[in-house]
């Protein structure tokens, strides 16, 4: 399926504010500090990676390597054009090899679950569309054609109706219950 050109803007421009809010917070989280034309510079970076994706629908193995390359740029936008913290101190936890390590291990977890949650709001969005075309075309048919019978389109992601089916572990007997011989005391 297609997208128009406002849906397509639309979803880049989605896509751009998460991978934007998603950098801006880590680096902040980091140490680092943001000035608002590195932010809007970010988004616009952002907005350009996502804007040609957007033609159809797309996936985890599609967005995860776009959020992460945005997310690596956006990185270098803040590195080069915000002023870095430098600490003296080498025990201090943003200096050194395991700073970089574990920026890099925090970046790739939230770079992952952000991806996954981008992709399945995808298939939902995409899947409601898909749902909405359907019907729309089924009253578009009922209106131009009142005494047509409606046609038969399937709906593959609603469930069918219940199967009437015995319930397998129910005892089947019918009739009053049986009368117990009395006990003699």
């Amino acid at each position: 399926m297609l997208a128009a050109s406002p849906f397509r803007l639309a979803r880049a421009s989605a896509f751009a504010a998460v991978c934007l809010g998603l950098g801006v917070v880590a680096h902040l989280f980091a140490g680092g500090t943001v000035t608002a034309a590195s932010a809007a510079g970010g988004l616009a970076l952002a907005f350009g990676i996502a804007l040609p994706a957007t033609g159809r629908e797309r996936g985890a193995r599609t967005i995860l390597p776009l959020l992460g390359g945005g997310q690596a740029a956006l990185h270098l936008l803040f590195a080069t054009t915000c002023p870095a913290v430098h600490h003296a101190d080498p025990a201090h936890p943003h200096a050194g090899l395991l700073s970089d390590v574990a920026m890099l291990v925090m970046h790739g977890w939230a770079v992952t679950l952000t991806s996954l949650w981008l992709a399945r709001g995808e298939a939902l969005l995409w899947a409601l569309l898909r749902r909405l075309g359907t019907r729309l075309s089924l009253v578009l048919v009922l209106e131009t054609h009142p005494t047509a019978a409606p046609p038969s389109i399937p709906f593959p992601d609603e469930p069918g109706l219940p199967r009437p089916s015995a319930l397998r572990h129910v005892p089947h007997r019918r009739g009053p219950p049986r009368p117990r011989p009395a006990l003699s005391l």
